[in-house]
């Protein structure tokens, strides 16, 4: 059986440019291929089966040649497989696409092209500069500006500048000066806006906006690099005004999330949309028992209990499975009354259409505690984590409520390479996301030891996250409440 390969576009950077009809040919592929400055959370719609090979490709420097490219999507669709090969930006503009389509193409292989968000058109757009406008030109000339080495740019400067309307040169910031020059010979009046956009849509994004006779020098100045777009035209005067991008509060800053990969979309998420250089550096995992006698037996009594009281998402999640698994829904539940500890964990029970009869008012432990006190006597069912807060039981006990503790997940930490995090904790004062306790033993176990933690600053969660960064002298800040949307409060008014 002949598989099928789907060329999608990336997008310029940012993840949130991808196309839902390219995030859907991701999660049903079977092998990806894919190029340098992949955003990595973009990788992680991939299914956990799927083969993943990375091709790499940089200016002037491509460890698999063309060639190989093209005869492996081929050798993987002759084995039948569903084939995505995910290029950044647009895959034929610029993009070698057709390249890859006509091997596909002789060997009679089904394709289909996914259309991205090209950089020609979105870093202009980040940086505030519409590439047309009614006021300032009508039309828009899309151009190469790399060339063989040696050769000469393939660019005739002199229809560019005819024609006129905006150029925006993608490919070309090694080239900048001759691509100025070019334009600036061909007739191109030298006071003409123009500017560089390197790593455009992206949270480092830098921009230089100048005139045609200047821009070399200056880009230079500011040393700006590849991967970098060029726009030449009366739009590039409107980049300060309209400058939404830079505007953004959290624009320059860097704040590292130690939450679970699994959990950290919505934290991450929103302190992209608000312009922060996000570190992924999750501190733990949380990992389900599989043989967990303990769930089961409970489970098959469930009608003993008053209450289930859940202290995470995760905990639902298991619970829930488990009962799934023993051929049992959520009717077994009966009149059992449902507690959690927070809204996310409300949440999670929201989407199995059932709601929490109590939240404590505080989203702590303690606090649930003292509020199954005050509704029960019990007995009351904890599925929680193996190695949890010390609080819940504590405090059940002290008010003499019944209580049965299951664990029915493990945290682990999965001990990530902190030589990618060192040069940041070196640099100066570092923002780290702290949602709970376990991350914080997580992020400090995952360092050398004797690691300086003065600079770094906790954002924590809850007073429990922060008394357990205080142990290790890491000074924090605390969220008024249990919440992401909190937390994100706090890094806002932490400016």
């Amino acid at each position: 059986m002949t598989g099928k390969v789907t060329l999608v576009g990336a997008g310029p950077g940012d993840p949130g440019l991808l196309t839902r009809k390219g995030e859907a040919a991701l999660r049903a592929a079977e092998v990806v291929v894919y190029d340098r400055l992949i955003a990595p959370e973009l990788l992680e719609l991939l299914p956990p089966t799927a083969e993943r090979i990375d091709v790499g490709k940089e200016a002037d420097h491509h460890p698999v040649p063309q060639w190989r490219i093209n005869e492996i999507l081929l050798e993987k669709a002759q084995e039948g497989k569903n084939v995505v090969r995910f290029k950044g930006g647009d895959p034929f503009l610029f993009g070698r696409g057709g390249e890859e389509l006509d091997l596909l193409a002789q060997n009679h292989i089904p394709f289909e092209v996914v259309p991205g968000v090209t950089s020609a058109l979105a870093a202009p757009a980040y940086a505030g500069i519409p590439v047309t406008h009614r006021d300032y030109a009508s039309s828009l000339h899309i151009v190469t500006g790399h060339a063989k080495a040696g050769s000469p740019l393939q660019i005739n400067f002199r229809a560019l500048v005819e024609a006129g309307g905006t150029c925006v040169f993608l490919m070309g910031v090694s080239a900048l000066e001759r691509i100025c020059n070019g334009l600036l010979g061909a007739g191109m009046e030298k006071e003409t806006p123009a500017a560089v956009v390197e790593w455009g849509t992206l949270p480092g994004q830098r921009k230089v906006v100048s005139t045609l006779e200047r821009l070399a020098e200056e880009a230079r100045r500011a040393e700006l690099h590849s991967p970098a777009v060029i726009v030449v035209g009366e739009v590039a005067a409107l980049s300060e005004r309209f400058d939404w991008f830079d505007a953004l509060p959290l624009k320059g800053r860097t704040i590292v999330v130690t939450r679970p990969k699994r959990r950290a979309g919505a934290l991450r998420g929103r302190l992209r949309e608000l312009g922060a250089d996000v570190v992924d550096y999750p501190c733990i995992e949380t990992v389900p028992r599989q043989e967990n006698r303990a769930l089961e037996q409970c489970l098959a009594q469930i009608s003993r209990f008053d209450w289930v009281a859940f202290t995470s998402s995760a905990g639902v999640e298991v619970f829930f499975d488990t009962l799934w698994r023993l051929e049992m829904d959520g009717r077994a539940l009966g009149d059992i009354k449902l507690a959690a500890v927070g809204p996310s964990t409300a949440q999670a029970l929201e989407v199995r259409h059932l709601r929490a009869d109590f939240v404590p008012s505080v989203y702590d432990t303690e606090h649930l505690a003292l509020g199954l006190a005050q509704r029960t006597k019990g007995p009351v069912l904890l599925p929680r984590a193996a190695v949890g807060s010390p609080i819940l039981p504590r405090v059940l006990e002290e008010q003499g409520v019944a209580f049965t503790d299951v664990p029915v997940y493990d945290t682990v930490f999965p001990g990530e390479h902190a030589e990618n995090l060192l040069p940041l904790l070196a640099a100066g004062e570092t923002w780290v996301t702290f949602t709970s306790a376990s991350t914080v033993r997580g992020f400090v176990n995952s360092l050398p030891k004797g690691t300086d933690l003065s600079r770094v600053l906790g954002l924590c969660i809850g007073p429990q996250t922060a008394a357990e960064c205080a142990r290790h002298g890491i000074r924090t800040r605390v969220a008024r409440e249990a919440t992401v949307p909190a937390l994100v409060e706090l890094i806002l008014n932490a400016l």
